[in-house]
């Protein structure tokens, strides 16, 4: 049977919509572990190299639409998507990464060191303003919403690309899987240029692919 690069077996089943949530390239201060947050940080040449060729990967799964983040890191990520499948990139400040106030351009080991128990709090599932700035909650508040009204647009077996950030893509998957907040930090972080897949299910979402930087296999075995 032949299957293809979605998981489609025969190519005639209807698979429902699929939801890429692809994160930007790298950036200096990924190198430097410095929190972003809403601060517009440029990719390095490496990141637009690893945009490039992610970019060629996705095309591959013939997206019909693409949305991103109004910060240059996924802006210029999602551009390099853009020019290869000619469609046009909608820009949403509400999938910008989580506003940190004072964390922000902070190292992690300066973090660490100057608001200690707040990050403990904030990884034991707390509900904490970083930096005094937004809940985790109130990121999915905005860009789950995003997400999902670009989502009604797609015709009904289509694929629709989010480019945004680390934070704010694992913050909405909890919210659209429906879970729980506390248990959003269980989904592990996403590398430069990796994404994760979403499926629509008879019973919502499912999580397909986490974390991944190669194209979508189809499950094989008794869970598909």
């Amino acid at each position: 049977m032949a299957v293809s690069a979605t998981g489609e077996a025969g190519g005639s089943a209807r698979r429902g919509r699929r939801v890429i949530l692809w994160r930007h390239g790298q950036t200096s201060w990924n190198v430097e572990r410095r929190f972003q947050g809403s601060t517009d940080v440029e990719l390095t040449e490496t990141g637009v190299s690893q945009a490039r060729r992610a970019a060629r990967l996705l095309a591959g799964l013939r997206p019909d639409a693409i949305v991103a983040s109004d910060l240059k890191r996924a802006a210029d990520t999602a551009a390099e998507l853009a020019a290869l499948t000619g469609l046009e990139v909608a820009l949403d400040e509400g999938l910008r990464e989580t506003y940190a106030g004072v964390w922000q351009g902070l190292t992690h080991d300066e973090i660490i060191a100057r608001y200690g128990e707040e990050y403990a709090a904030w990884k034991r599932g707390e509900p904490v303003r970083r930096g005094g700035g937004e809940l985790e909650t109130e990121v999915a508040d905005r860009a789950a919403p995003v997400v999902l009204r670009h989502v009604e647009k797609l015709p009904e077996d289509g694929t629709l690309v989010v480019v945004s950030h680390g934070g704010t893509i694992r913050t909405t998957i909890g919210r659209l899987l429906g879970l729980e907040p506390h248990n959003w930090e269980s989904l592990g972080g996403l590398t430069n240029c990796c994404w994760s897949v979403l499926g629509e299910g008879v019973r919502g979402w499912r999580l397909l692919e986490h974390n991944a930087g190669t194209l979508p296999e189809p499950v094989l075995g008794d869970d598909d």
